[in-house]
């Protein structure tokens, strides 16, 4: 009761003071203590400062400490360049060519220090036909770095020497008011960086925040503007929606703002297929809760869930049009990676891990014989498996099946045999293959039955 009371006396008498466009914000207001930040965050802002440079903590961490969040890293702007800060630490190296930055390690933590950079005039940008910023690349102050930001909350300084925040843009205020807002005008920073709208997107749902009425008014009628943007950039933003622990948040809110057509099939898939809706829900759902208990989660399966009922529809097609089910599954997984890929530049080593898992889709129907034991073997079982389940929870298939594998995976031997289902019963089973009988060479032409068996298998 004491310490509560105390602080609420220290808060009023605290006041906020202005040094030359910046409001700085006391310790005694925001409650973000020098403990919070990481110790290599810390070691390097001490150090630039030791050797006369500025040096802040900036963007997302102090935003999530404001918000009582956990920083997943901790970013350092200055205004000493690359060259610089390299001298100042040994164990550190300058990338990037676009926009240099520098990697500072301690131990395991790595802490990115970028230099501060300043807003580039419109008349003077270098810009595409649609406004997007090609080249963003010239050093500058704290408040034209400041400027250049996205979102007022993401434009915070925070000094661990002092621990004051300096605030430029008004985001210390409106994110305690719970606001993401953009700097500047809205609908010259979208064309800036359409990449911008999905961030607004993220980032509202993340953490929990609403966007401000001016933010989330351009944004229905300058979606279009996304499909200038480069491939690589949107997988990026991509996966930091689907890997950010609260990607049904963010699905949500795109289908609010008609920012998913075309971004993804899966996004596609979930205005019109309510089989789909609910495999994707759960598949992203079950990512979620992954990323909450600190577990690893694989893109590779996590797209291989997002694009499955896309190769599903093409394989369907397929089938109905004659071809045999295993090539059919081979045409319609390069078919829908191909489209993709003109939308987001998926890694190819990726594909190898997608296509496995999708073809083990069919082999888990295959409960005879040899063929499960063969399938536990398979590198990919457990991940296939994983999938199964998934798929038996939207009831795409029955729930029985996954049952069977997860005793059977387990089962002792004795049990395993018992398990074992006849040649020729349940889905996807084979007919036995006879020894063929020796024929005279004019009639004893192939079938070619034996080279399929083996494919599907």
């Amino acid at each position: 009761m004491i310490k509560k009371f105390l602080k609420r006396v220290f808060r009023r008498s605290a006041k906020v003071k202005t040094v030359g466009r910046a409001q700085v914000i006391p310790f005694a207001l925001h409650g973000v203590a020098r403990e919070q930040i990481s110790y290599g965050a810390k070691r390097v802002t001490d150090g630039l400062q030791a050797a006369g440079y500025q040096a802040y903590v900036v963007g997302g961490a102090v935003r999530d400490l404001l918000l009582n969040k956990i920083p997943k890293d901790f970013d350092v702007a200055t205004d000493a360049t690359p060259e610089e800060v390299k001298r100042v630490f040994r164990r550190s190296r300058i990338i990037g060519r676009r926009f240099r930055l520098v990697h500072v390690m301690f131990g395991e933590e790595l802490v990115e220090v970028a230099t501060f950079r300043c807003m580039i005039e419109t008349e003077d940008a270098q810009t595409d036909e649609h406004g997007r910023l090609l080249r963003d690349n010239e050093f500058g102050d704290q408040e034209q770095d400041a400027a250049r930001r996205d979102f007022t909350a993401n434009a915070l300084f925070y000094d661990p020497a002092t621990q004051e925040i300096y605030d430029y843009h008004r985001g210390y205020q409106d994110t305690r008011d719970g606001v993401l807002r953009i700097i500047g005008d809205p609908l010259v920073r979208y064309r800036e960086d359409p990449v911008r709208m999905l961030r607004a997107v993220r980032l509202s749902a993340k953490l929990g925040i609403h966007l401000d009425a001016a933010t989330a008014a351009p944004i229905a009628q300058m979606k279009s503007l996304l499909d200038n943007v480069p491939e690589a950039r949107m997988l990026d933003e991509v996966l930091k929606m689907l890997l950010s622990g609260h990607s049904v948040e963010c699905i949500q809110k795109l289908r609010k703002m008609e920012l998913h057509h075309g971004l993804l099939p899966l996004l596609d898939v979930i205005m019109d297929q309510p089989m789909g809706e609910k495999f994707i829900m759960l598949a992203l759902k079950n990512t979620d809760e992954r990323l909450s208990q600190d577990k690893s989660v694989s893109p590779a399966f996590l797209f291989a869930a997002l694009l499955w009922h896309e190769v599903l529809s093409v394989w369907n097609q397929l089938v109905k049009q004659g071809e045999r089910p295993v090539g059919a599954m081979h045409i319609a997984m390069d078919e829908v990676l191909a489209r993709q890929k003109k939308k987001l530049a998926i890694p190819h080593r990726h594909d190898a891990v997608m296509k496995e898992i999708w073809l083990l889709q069919q082999r888990f129907e295959q409960r005879s014989g040899q063929r499960p034991y063969r399938l536990l073997e398979q590198p990919r079982f457990r991940a296939g498996f994983d999938f199964l389940l998934l798929r038996c929870a939207s009831n795409e298939v029955d729930n029985e099946l996954g049952l069977w594998w997860d005793e059977f995976q387990d089962a002792s031997e004795a049990r395993r045999q018992e398990m074992l289902q006849p040649e020729g019963v349940g889905a996807g089973a084979k007919k036995r293959r006879r020894k063929p009988r020796k024929k005279p060479a004019a009639e004893g032409a192939s079938t070619g039955q034996g080279t399929d068996d083996r494919a599907a298998e």
